[in-house]
């Protein structure tokens, strides 16, 4: 069939050039626009790379330190059984850090998501001032919490949970208002028409559609959070990120390498039980 509409395009060319010609022939200016998007995306990388003085040289040049620190990280043990147990202990801490602010955050962003919904407040000023509420603390980075939560609270794992929550608030708002409004309405029509107030309308017709939604973004942020625990550590919110930048400081590669081997390995535990628990929520669901 192929050969058949070649041969009789072949055939009828010139007619087909006369009558389609204008979609035949390549745009000039189209093609040029997009050359002048690509000269212009190259120009701009080049640029990025000539004010931060990025050099290719200077990469390849310090590929030979980067071997030499992953042969001191040979063989990653600490020195003595009391500094693995010391690490566990972090590791345990980065969790509780990690589920605490998790928690507080999704518990707090419940109520703020629903006054943020289009389909159950109403009211456009408090609808505009929530979602901007949301909005600016969504921009500010986990990592700049934990410096002004330290200098609330003072080091520690308390400045890291509080941390992780602040982050967390915004971004667990946003996503449990969106939810709640591609929530389906006739569950909620119904209980009106029987006589149902507001807030049994939400509570019977609009919780129990994005409940599982709402879980499986706490499993999700948990997972990543563990991850966040681990780098506000650095600067002193607690957890194992603490004992990591120490270890890295003092040039102690082998303490270095279990301590990151060991939070790959929670987290990929975490990556697997939360992929189970979600899919099994989604299932539960449908």
């Amino acid at each position: 069939m192929s050969n058949g509409l070649r041969a009789a395009f072949l055939a009828d060319r010139v007619g087909i050039e006369a009558r389609h010609g204008a979609l035949l022939r390549p745009n000039a200016r189209s093609r040029a626009g997009t050359l002048a998007i690509v000269g212009f995306g190259l120009a701009l990388y080049l640029a990025g790379l000539v004010t931060l003085d990025i050099s290719p040289l200077r990469i390849l040049g310090g590929f030979n330190r980067l071997f030499d620190i992953f042969a001191l990280m040979w063989r990653p043990l600490p020195g003595g059984w009391a500094k693995v147990q010391l690490y566990v202990n972090a590791l345990g801490q980065t969790l509780a850090i990690a589920f605490l602010g998790t928690l507080l955050a999704a518990t707090l962003a419940i109520p703020v998501g629903f006054i943020a919904a289009r389909n159950v407040v109403a009211n456009r000023i408090a609808h505009l001032l929530a979602r901007r509420s949301l909005d600016t603390v969504r921009s500010i980075d986990t990592l700049i919490w934990a410096l002004i939560w330290i200098n609330v609270v003072g080091l520690g794992p308390f400045a890291g949970a509080l941390a992780i929550m602040s982050s967390d608030f915004g971004a667990f708002g946003k996503l449990m208002s969106e939810a709640i409004e591609t929530a389906d309405r006739k569950p909620v029509e119904g209980i009106v028409s029987t006589g149902g107030g507001r807030l049994a309308a939400i509570r019977f017709g609009i919780l129990p559609q994005v409940l599982p939604v709402f879980a499986s973004q706490m499993l999700y942020f948990f997972e990543s959070n563990t991850r966040s625990a681990t780098i506000i550590g650095i600067v002193g919110a607690g957890g194992i990120g603490l004992w990591l930048s120490e270890a890295i400081r003092m040039l102690e590669w082998r303490d270095a390498a279990f301590i990151i081997i060991l939070v790959l390995i929670t987290v990929a535990v975490i990556d697997l039980v939360s992929q189970k628990l979600r899919a099994a929520i989604v299932g539960r669901r449908g």
